[in-house]
Formats: structure tokens, C-alpha cells, sequence
């Protein structure tokens, strides 16, 4: 369930011009933005920008970059694009990274639906002038490679329907991959990456029965390996994405420091689908409100825009 309180919109044309007033002067109203913008659905943000590009002829991302600033900017300038182009720059960002974040790219091809992930990569296209696959396949190499272009390519059947025999035998498939550590195994890749969610749950559910233990409880004992790493995440993102994303939620503000790039990616991406739940189950594991953590590590303008995203903040 959404956290994202919609607020009745008179009309587009009239929010356009509330935020055009918010630009004007020396200063800009961040408190407008925020109260405007963050009331609104991913339909009516899209014709507020159609309307107010017809308006003021000028491109509205383009004067948002100009008129904020650090992670508020980012922030704000991810919640108004469409939810595949956004994506798109989520798995580009993964990619020029350093180090590429393998966890992004896994988040990513295995919490949307196989709609979602194909209208991701036709995102791509556009906004990079490449293929999704022809760029990941250009950063990475053998096992991590052939892993990630199979999850991010593949399109998955979306139905509730499961095969128990099939379950039952890819479950020892699975047992034997991992009993050997043998991750990279083709069949270990084509279960994880082309069964649906429906069929690898109960294939996951065959292997507690037989194994007594959670196929993910196993793959926690060898974390120092790249792909078990890869493997344990995307296993916790088909099967269970909002235990996920609590975890990357909580990740993001424990310690020093606070890892806005996460912290603004699950809240942004999550406000109109699950972040209700995910906040209740962050405040059953961790005996704090999310809110609370999020005001707690973020400041002005960004906190406030989070927080009413949140729903915490009316």
C-alpha cells in the first residue's frame, strides 16, 4: 500500500503556475515545491509538466536542476520522471560507478514486473543512446555478467500457477549448486532468472521442506563470495522485496553517515506501491519509526521532502 498522501489537484495549468511562482525572485520556495509535488500522483506530475512547459516555454527539469540543490535536487528531480526513465538512471548511475553496484542492478531486475523491466530498457535506449545489456555487459565480466544480463533481459511469467514436480526438482538442482558452491552453474542461473516469482517460491519453499533451512540461510555463509552475494539478493528481492527493502532502508542510516543514494531510491520508487508496509515492517524489526530515523539523518529541504512521502509529514 502507497505511504504517498495525494492531495486534491484543482488543475495542472494552476499547480504549473504555483510552481513557476515558487522559481521567481531571489530566492525559491522550497516549502511550494514540496507541498505541491509531493502531494501528487506520477499521472498528475506528468501533466504538470506537460503544462508547464506549454506555459513558459522552458524545459521544467531543467529550471528544478537550477533552482535546488544537493540531495533535494536529486530527490525531486526523480520523483517527477517517469517511473522507467528513472529506473533507467538507476541502473546507468549502478554501472559508472567505480565500483559498479551490483546491487542496484539486481534490486532492479528483480522487484519490477516483466512489464516494468522491459519498459526499463526501452528507457535506455532513449536516454543513453545503448542497450541496457550492451552497457552492463561492457562494465562487468564472466559469471557476474552472464547473471545480470539473464536477469535483466529475461521476461518472466507473471501467473500464480506453480508445477510441484518442477519445484521439487529444481529445489535439489539448487541444494547440489550451492552444497558445491557452484553458483555459476547454468541451471542455478536459468531457475533464478527465468522461473516466476510463483514457481521460485515454491521451489524455495521444496528446499526449507527437504533442507530445514531457508535456500538464502545457506548462502549467508558464504557472503565473501561475489556471487552468493549477488544470488542471496536477488533470491530476498523475487520472494520477499519488501523484507528487502527494509533492509536497504536500515542499511542506509546505520553508522556514520547516511547513504542518501539508497535512502532516496527506496522511498522514491516505493511511495506509490508498498512503503506503508515497509515502514510497518521497519518499526516491528528495528522498535523505531522510520520517520523517525529519516528525520533523524537527512536535514531542511530533502528531510521534509522525504518525511511527506513518508505520509509523516502532512
Amino acid at each position: 500500500m502507497a505511504s504517498l498522501i495525494v492531495h486534491a489537484q484543482a488543475s495542472a495549468v494552476e499547480d504549473a503556475e504555483a510552481l513557476r511562482k515558487a522559481f521567481a525572485g531571489l530566492g525559491t520556495n522550497e516549502k511550494a515545491i514540496i507541498s505541491i509535488l509531493g502531494h501528487r500522483n506520477a499521472a498528475q506530475r506528468k501533466q504538470i509538466r506537460v503544462e508547464y512547459e506549454l506555459l513558459y516555454k522552458e524545459d521544467f527539469l531543467s529550471r528544478l536542476e537550477s533552482e535546488l540543490t544537493r540531495d533535494f535536487k536529486r530527490a525531486v528531480y526523480l520523483w517527477m520522471l517517469e517511473p522507467a526513465d528513472r529506473d533507467a538512471v538507476f541502473v546507468h548511475e549502478a554501472i559508472k560507478k567505480h565500483k559498479i553496484e551490483y546491487q542496484v542492478l539486481i534490486e532492479i531486475s528483480c522487484t519490477r514486473s516483466p512489464e516494468e523491466l522491459f519498459a526499463i530498457r526501452r528507457a535506455y535506449q532513449v536516454r543513453y543512446k545503448l542497450s541496457l545489456e550492451e552497457d552492463v555487459a561492457c562494465h562487468t565480466s564472466g559469471d557476474i555478467r552472464k547473471l545480470l544480463i539473464a536477469l535483466l533481459t529475461t521476461f518472466r511469467y507473471n501467473g500464480n500457477e506453480i508445477n510441484d514436480k518442477l519445484a521439487s526438482s529444481e529445489a535439489d538442482i539448487l541444494r547440489d549448486a550451492i552444497k558445491d558452491k557452484v553458483y555459476n552453474h547454468d541451471e542455478v542461473v536459468r531457475i533464478i532468472s527465468t522461473r516466476s516469482k510463483a514457481q521460485l517460491s515454491a521451489t524455495f519453499n521444496c528446499h526449507k521442506e527437504k533442507q530445514g533451512a531457508f535456500i538464502s540461510e545457506e548462502l549467508l555463509g558464504d557472503l565473501h563470495n561475489d556471487l552468493a552475494v549477488m544470488l542471496y539478493g536477488a533470491i530476498l528481492c523475487l520472494i520477499d522485496p519488501k523484507e528487502y527493502f527494509e533492509w536497504v532502508l536500515h542499511k542506509s542510516m546505520q553508522g556514520i553517515g547516511t547513504d542518501e543514494d539508497a535512502l532516496t531510491r527506496v522511498i522514491i520508487t516505493r511511495a506509490e506501491k508498498d512503503l506503508l508496509y515497509i515502514k510497518e515492517l521497519y518499526h516491528k524489526k528495528n522498535g523505531k519509526l522510520l520517520a523517525h530515523d529519516v528525520a533523524g539523518d537527512t536535514s531542511r529541504h530533502y528531510k521534509h521532502f522525504l518525511l511527506t512521502l513518508l505520509g509523516d509529514e502532512k
